[in-house]
């Protein structure tokens, strides 16, 4: 099981290259499918493609996060080396901001002016994306794929540059709120979150599907302060027989950890961005100073939701493909969720930038999202991208953590992220990569 990895620098770029200074404007174009490469936009050169991002390398949400941007860099490294896109190859530079909204501002001003970026790819953190996303829709500099599902980023009008690619916290709270209505009828629930959109958007969702009198405590933190022995005495003194959790992987370990200090033992259900169970694991063992298989038994039980592949399913073709890239490219990190999460991102990441064509604009791009039908890839469920929802996966299936994994109890659910609309199963069969691992244009 993982553990918390050591800081690394206050800031990291991987791959460098000479890049050239485009000289076009990002104002739309037609697409052009043949021809000569060019240089046709900011970080687009004849031979590359340079993009960023701000990530927390460092800071509370590093354990397992700082995973992310490696493993997606991973499977760029695998594009390049088959071909890469139209025969560029992705330069990515990624910054670390610690998860601190103030450093977020800072590196992305560098990743736009200094480092002249095509796109802002998967910036992760909602309070920490927040402080950017009006910066980057001003600049006219695509951010997609914003590695959190805050329902803020489903503004087309106000931040058409702007999309998310994870399942959105609203469709997540009603898909764990409606299993939790039809498995846990008449007993007493918690809620432990964030306080911030995060963990706000997800107790939105929830309360979309549990009635309200089932819900006897409302308890949050804040990432800056690991103190929430309070929190944690208060959802027991309201007798919670289930808590339900919007938080990142050191606070679920917190949450885990202080419960057991206090002899409490709720049924736990936690959002998929704070349930990986390597990650957790890891963190248990390092907090409570133990170790071997300490963490991995604090943690079954969990119940959790999942919108790609359980990499417990070592017979589907979409985790042998990342397998494959990860034992290639990126194989001293553990093959967890989070490495699963950064390659799968990039996947999608790669087959937008097909569809925009050759010699892309930035509003290429753009366009190629709004146009909708996107192919849903890796994801369980169909994406929600059109010129007016820039919303991103749209369903998950229920998890249970058993040895190490997350064990699918039954089907794909999809949904909406509005108050009435129904939560259905989704029968689609997932479509296979294709062979190569590569989208095709």
């Amino acid at each position: 099981m993982r553990t918390p990895h050591k800081a690394l620098g206050a800031v990291v770029v991987l791959t460098s290259a000479a890049m050239a200074l485009a000289a076009c404007s990002s104002s739309p174009s037609t697409k052009k499918s043949s021809g000569a490469l060019t240089a046709s936009a900011p970080g687009i050169t004849a031979t590359t493609i340079t993009i960023g991002s701000h990530q927390p390398l460092t800071g509370p949400a590093a354990p397992g996060y700082s995973e992310i941007a490696p493993a997606s860099n991973a499977y760029f490294q695998y594009v390049n080396a088959h071909g890469g896109i139209y025969g560029r190859k992705i330069i990515y530079k990624y910054l670390d901001d610690g998860y601190n909204p103030t450093n977020t501002s800072t590196v992305v001003h560098q990743l736009v002016l200094r480092d002249n970026v095509y796109a802002i790819f998967n910036g992760l953190g909602t309070p920490t994306h927040l402080a950017v996303v009006s910066y980057l829709n001003s600049q006219k500099v695509p951010d997609v794929f914003v590695a959190s599902g805050c329902e803020c980023w489903n503004q087309p009008s106000l931040y058409p540059e702007t999309f998310g690619w994870q399942l959105d916290y609203v469709r997540e709270g009603k898909i764990l709120g409606r299993y939790i209505e039809q498995h846990f009828k008449g007993k007493k629930i918690g809620y432990f979150y964030q306080n911030d959109e995060f963990g706000q958007d997800g107790v939105k969702g929830l309360g979309y599907e549990i009635p309200k009198s089932q819900v006897v405590a409302r308890e949050t933190y804040v990432p800056t302060d690991v103190k929430i022995g309070p929190a944690v005495a208060a959802l027991k003194a309201a007798g919670a027989q289930v808590v339900v959790s919007f938080s990142i992987p050191a606070f679920t370990a917190l949450l885990k950890l202080n419960a057991l200090g206090l002899n409490y033992n709720p049924t736990l259900v936690v959002s998929d961005v704070g349930s990986d169970p390597i990650t957790l694991a890891g963190l248990l063992n390092a907090f409570a100073k133990k170790s071997g298989s300490f963490g991995s038994s604090l943690i079954n039980g969990i119940i959790t939701d999942g919108y790609l592949p359980s990499l417990g399913d070592t017979s589907n073709p979409w985790i042998q493909l990342f397998k494959k890239v990860h034992d290639q490219y990126d194989a001293k990190a553990p093959l967890d969720g989070n490495v699963l999460y950064g390659e799968a991102v990039a996947y999608t990441f790669v087959q937008a930038m097909f569809k925009a064509g050759k010699n892309p604009t930035r509003q290429d791009l753009i366009n190629a999202l709004n146009a909708g039908n996107f192919p849903q890839g890796p994801s369980v469920a169909p994406f929600a991208y059109s010129a007016t929802d820039h919303n991103g996966m749209t369903g998950a299936y229920i998890g249970i953590i058993k040895n190490g994994v997350i064990v699918p109890q039954g089907g794909v659910l999809v949904t909406d992220d509005s108050p009435t609309g129904p939560v259905t199963a989704y029968t689609t069969p997932q479509p296979a990569p294709p062979a190569s691992g590569i989208p095709s244009p």
